[in-house]
Formats: structure tokens, sequence, C-alpha cells
């Protein structure tokens, strides 16, 4: 493990995009601090490292790492994920310039919030410009890592060209639609919880008339249009650099499968790791943050500097435990088998109600994938959207949120009809004894107050009828969780 060392800042605004950074020595590399000038005129602050010493004859492999939303590069939603830390613990120590940067209206940085959108992307293609013409830096082996909103953007950027030898997106989307607005419903407190992390004031204008409209559940179409702007899990069949791709077993922001999809889709070298960091209500554990770090490293190690260390010969898939511990290996991505709990009887569910539907005890098992709830409902009222949390109640009493999903029931009416609810890929450990429970309403909230997810009320006096409900829940053949 590398000491992390003190070192004196330099500071110093560019008078150009492309003007030369000033240095400042630092034991085993330099850092310095500065501002650049993007192409519309919006200055971007950035971290440039660079090892001491004599670097190879076509310059030093390179590493650009991203934040999340709300973040800079100082600081992470994750437990020791900000990149300038990772730039200062693994990279510079270790023979590779790095560069980091608060995204556009984060930090120290200008201009305004677009959610990775083209001006973002632009900024991405200048700072790789700068980074290459500037520096002692090999345009052809630099490489990139990015967290949460920072991974939605190196998505982005491997689907649009950008010159990337090697990338590791991590804890992030690959389909917003899908992770915002699924099945036509909108998961309002996800998107109520990420827009407290952005000004108001620095959002674009059509981003904060979206943020309006997914926050009332209003003109939902022009929102998953928008949102399908901002996705690439349609593109990444024609991916061809190296990939490796970190995500959350328990993430309620972006599931396991944004991850799983694109390491399906993918065609060149790739690795997947599914671990116990991510968004809420994922652990963060720290010593996992050492663990994924140094994997990542290698990776870049494989495809940056050529060196055969073996990380891409591997079993590709990786699934850690939780709690956490050394993750276990597989050659290929584990086929669940599918169990069936069916439940009949006719309930009535009114506007601020529940219907809830529990399993026997069950053994010890883990889920891996979507969960569906298929139920049949009608609605005589128009109870336009219906929500499915399914949890477990273990053998001490306590409740363990699995899974959510929702959707648009605006198509039944008094003739029931079969709604289809599938449910995000939340891997998740069952303890032994426990009762399985599908809660249905029309906010997540009536399976308890701090279920935050889904908060759009149906209009008041709607009715609905529940009748015959299935529950299909994917689980691994043999748990990885003790």
């Amino acid at each position: 493990m590398y000491l992390v060392r003190r070192f004196p800042v330099v500071f110093a605004v560019a008078l150009t995009a492309l003007a030369p950074a000033g240095r400042a020595a630092a034991g085993d590399f330099t850092q310095t601090d500065t501002k650049l000038i993007m192409s519309d005129g919006v200055r971007i602050a950035v971290s440039y490292f660079e090892p001491r010493g004599t670097p190879p004859s076509t310059g030093w492999p390179a590493v650009v790492l991203l934040h999340g939303l709300g973040q800079t590069r100082n600081t992470s939603d994750f437990v020791n994920w900000s990149p300038n830390l990772m730039a200062q613990r693994f990279f510079a120590p270790d023979g590779y310039a790095a560069l980091t940067f608060d995204a556009r209206a984060h930090g120290e940085s200008g201009g305004q919030f677009t959610l990775d959108g083209p001006r973002e992307l632009q900024d991405l293609r200048e700072l790789l410009t700068w980074l290459t013409t500037q520096h002692p830096v090999d345009p052809r082996h630099v490489g990139a890592y990015g967290a949460s909103y920072g991974g939605g953007l190196l998505w982005r950027a491997a689907v649009a060209g950008l010159p990337l030898a090697a990338i590791a997106p991590a804890a992030t989307w690959t389909d917003l639609r899908e992770a915002i607005a699924p099945q036509g419903h909108v998961r309002a407190g996800i998107v109520l919880g990420f827009s407290q992390d952005v000004a108001r004031d620095r959002y674009g204008p059509e981003e904060l008339q979206l943020l309006t409209n997914a926050i009332s559940e209003t003109n939902v179409p022009a929102l998953r249009a928008y949102l399908a702007t901002r996705s690439t899990r349609s593109q990444l069949g024609e991916v061809r650099i190296p990939t490796f791709i970190l995500q959350g077993r328990r993430d309620f922001a972006f599931d396991a499968d944004q991850a799983i999809a694109a390491f399906r889709l993918l065609k060149g070298p790739k690795r997947l790791y599914l671990g116990d960091f991510g968004h809420q209500p994922a652990t963060n554990p720290p010593s996992e943050f050492d663990y994924a770090a140094v994997e990542v490293r290698a990776w870049f190690d494989r495809f940056l500097k050529g060196i055969p260390n073996g990380i891409d010969k591997r079993p590709p898939v990786e699934v850690a435990p939780d709690p956490w511990r050394k993750p276990g290996s597989f050659k290929r991505l584990p086929t669940p088998r599918p169990l069936t709990f069916a439940f009949r009887g006719r309930r009535t569910l009114s506007a601020d109600g529940k219907v809830a539907r529990t399993t026997d005890r069950v053994r010890h098992l883990e889920n891996f994938g979507a969960p569906i709830v298929k139920v049949s409902f009608a609605t005589p009222t128009g109870y336009k959207h219906l929500v499915a949390v399914l949890s477990a109640i273990t053998p001490s009493g306590s409740e363990i949120v699995i899974s959510d999903g929702g959707a648009d029931t605006q198509t039944s009416g008094k003739n029931p009809r079969t709604v289809t609810i599938k449910l995000q890929n939340e891997i998740t450990s069952i303890p032994a004894g426990s009762r399985l429970r599908v809660t249905l309403g029309a906010r997540s909230t009536v399976q308890n107050i701090g279920n935050l997810v889904y908060l759009i009320p149906v209009p008041e006096g709607s009715v609905g009828q529940v009748g015959k409900l299935t529950l299909t829940l994917p689980v691994l053949s043999k748990p990885v969780s003790p």
C-alpha cells in the first residue's frame, strides 16, 4: 500500500483551454490544481498528477477519474472513492499520469448542469486533448474510471468514440429510463434525492422543467424521451474498449441489471464486479475499496501498460458476499433458477391503503435477477399506477426490503387484467426462516414510511381490486453470502 503524502498545491487560472499547468514537487509525484477554459468559456477546475522521473519514450500512461453527482474531485458518495484520493494512492505513485476535475456546475467549476449531456461530453473531450497535448502522456494509452454520474458520462464517451484505451464505470446506469421511470411510473423519491445534490440555480432550463415534471409525474413520455438521450445501453454492442464494470449488489438508484445488461452486450475484453458499495442501502465497507481499487489498477496495468498480469484470463465475473469478504468468481454470469409463489383471494385497495401477501418460511436464499410480480387488477375508478415492494420478514421480526417496482395501470378497467411489475435486481441475502412479503399500494411508503422510492399518490377516492398474485423470484443455486 502506498503512503499518501502531503504536498504544496499550485493554483493557476488558464488563459486558454490548452494552457500548460504549473508543477509542484511532492515525493513520488506532483499535483497541480488549475482551471481550464472550455470552448464555451466555462472554467473547469482540474487536478493533474504526474509521476516524478523520466517518462517512457511514448509518454506516461494516464487515467482520468470522474466523480459522482453533487460531488467533486475531492469528495465522493462512497467510502474512500474520491478521484483525488484514488490518484494519490493508486495511480500517480504507480507510474500513471492522472487527471481529475470538478464536473460542470459542480465544486469550483462553472456552467450549468445538463445531466451528462452533449456539453459535459465535450468537456471531457477537451480535457483529454489538454491532457495528451500539454503533458508527457501517451495518447494511445489513456484510460478512465467514473463513479455514478461520472460513470454515466464514461459510458457516453465510450459509445461516442472518445480516445480511451480502457474504462472502468462504477455504480452507474446504462439505461436511465429504467432507473428513473420504469414501466411509465416515476421513482420520484430517487429523483428528489438526487435533485438536492445540485443547486437549483445551476440547472439548465430544460433539466429544471423536467425535474418539476418528474416529481409531479406529469409529461412522463417527454421525461422518458429525455432520459433515453442520456442512456447508452442500445449502443453498447458496438463498444470494444476493454471494460471493467463495477456495480453494487444493493443499490436502489442503479440496480445490478444496469451493469449485467452491459456485460452481456459488450464485445471486447470485459470484467464484472458486483459488490457491497454504491448508493443507499449499500454498506460501502472500507476494505472493499482497497480490493476493488487494486483490481481496477490491475485492469489498467494490463491494457494501458501492457503488463501480462492475467486479470483478463481469470473468471470474468466476481460476486462479493454480504457482509463483504473476498468475492466468489464465475466463468460466466450465474444462471439463476426461478422460485414461484402464488396467492389467491380478492382484496380491495384504497388510495392510501395496501394489500400484503406473505409466503411461508423459506430456506436461505440469495436472489439474482429481477423479481416479477403479476397481479390480477381491476379499477373502475382509474387507479392509475400500482407499486409492489418485495421484502423479507426475518425470524427476528425485522423486515429487509429486497426490491421494488411500479407500473402504469391506466389500461385496466372494471374487468380484471393482469398487471406485470418488474422489480429492480437487488442481489439480497435472505436469511433462512424468513417469510417473503409482497406489499401493493400507490406508493412505496405503504410498506414502510421510510421507504421513499415511489412517492406519487393516486387521486383520492381511487379504488382497485386485487385478485390472484404471482411472485417469481430468481435465486442463485448456491448463495455466495453466509
